[in-house]
């Protein structure tokens, strides 16, 4: 009997899903219609509510490190596998989406991706936008991790990326693990030490990204560069 009540309200949310998007889900919820692909005969609504008090929103469920979900209790491989999958697969949805685009153009898609991919990482991640002549992106990548201090970012090892690209300008890209979106005196450092070498290549610098929580900040838009 109590399995027949699992099954019709898991049909419940998929029909809701289907007729009203996921937009009409609290974030339990959308957390319940996740596990329940892994565990499809069991009442996942605690789990989903544990889930949430222990991180405290869906995007740190979803960014939570593989180690520290399967120490929650029931929660095994399949229901961690169940939660990190079609985070990934939007993650790469958004990022190919960025592809050949230009930047100008697609600039909401770009930082979309940005902040699904930095806004909950623990550490700091330094990325680098290459852009042709045309301002089109050829491509985005991950270069340093850590704390991003003048010593942690090599000027050598940006300018060869750029070479191997072909790229005309680049957008300097990094996240503060706190959510502050302040530049730090090291942050400026970083900016002029990069922007004087890839000017010596007649390489320009558009802006500096700093991604924190759900919000940027632009050097560029505060006259930084």
């Amino acid at each position: 009997m109590t399995s027949a009540i699992h099954a019709g309200h898991r049909q419940r949310l998929r029909q809701r899903f289907f007729q009203n998007g996921i937009e009409s889900f609290q974030d339990y919820e959308v957390l319940e219609l996740i596990l329940t692909l892994a565990t499809p005969r069991k009442d996942m609504k605690p789990q989903a509510k544990e889930l949430m008090r222990r991180f405290g929103s869906l995007s740190a469920v979803l960014e939570a490190p593989t180690s520290i979900l399967l120490d929650i209790p029931g929660m095994g491989q399949s229901s961690v596998f169940a939660l990190k999958l079609p985070h990934s697969v939007g993650r790469r949805f958004l990022f190919e989406q960025t592809q050949g685009k230009d930047y100008l153009r697609s600039s909401k898609t770009v930082k979309d991706y940005l902040t699904h991919n930095l806004r909950e990482r623990s550490r700091e991640i330094f990325m680098v936008i290459f852009l042709d002549g045309q301002n089109q992106i050829i491509k985005m990548e991950e270069l340093f991790s850590g704390s991003l201090t003048t010593s942690a970012i090599y000027p050598r090892e940006v300018v060869q990326k750029v070479l191997d690209y072909n790229a005309a300008s680049v957008i300097l890209v990094h996240n503060h693990p706190s959510g502050s979106l302040t530049p730090s005196g090291s942050d400026r450092a970083v900016t002029k030490k990069l922007q004087a070498a890839l000017t010596a290549i007649d390489v320009d610098v558009l802006d500096h990204l700093i991604v924190g929580g759900n919000d940027f900040f632009s050097f560029a838009d505060h006259r930084l560069l």
